[in-house]
């Protein structure tokens, strides 16, 4: 069964296949305010005990983290041809992992910067809210 929003006909994900295609992509866009302003970044992430997990250097996505700020996070899928796709978005608050076991952990797997330059920190977003929304075509009977 699909839940459908009646407002933009787009169907509404459930928490599980949202966690699902989070871990299906590996590049998307955290969005961060800095000084009133919203900003965003694209980073390749992994996702880990149900976050988001990036690398960075220190700067503003890392300032948002340290200051344990809420953030958002998106990835998406388009299909410019049939004009299908589908979106993901988590909310939740940003904060550097400092736990040494952990930190091990994670620098052992695949989360490596495709940038270049030192990203010394690991940040993680905490999947607080997590919403979904797919484009659908219904078949219509035409004429």
């Amino acid at each position: 069964m699909h839940l459908i929003d009646n407002r933009s006909g787009l169907e509404v994900l459930g928490r599980d296949e949202c966690m699902r295609l989070l871990g299906t992509a590996g590049v998307g866009r955290v969005a961060v305010v800095e000084g009133g302003h919203p900003m965003i970044f694209p980073v390749n992430y992994v996702v880990d005990e149900e976050e988001v997990l990036f690398r960075t250097a220190s700067g503003t996505k890392f300032d948002a983290a340290a200051r344990g700020q809420v953030v958002a996070f998106e990835i998406d899928d388009a299909d410019p041809i049939y004009h299908t796709g589908w979106s993901v978005v988590v909310t939740g608050r940003a904060e550097e992992i400092t736990d040494p076991a952990r930190r091990e952990r994670i620098d052992a797997g695949r989360l490596r910067p495709w940038a270049e330059g030192v990203k010394d920190h690991v940040v993680a977003i905490r999947t607080e809210r997590v919403t979904g929304r797919r484009i659908i075509h219904v078949a219509t009977n035409v004429g």
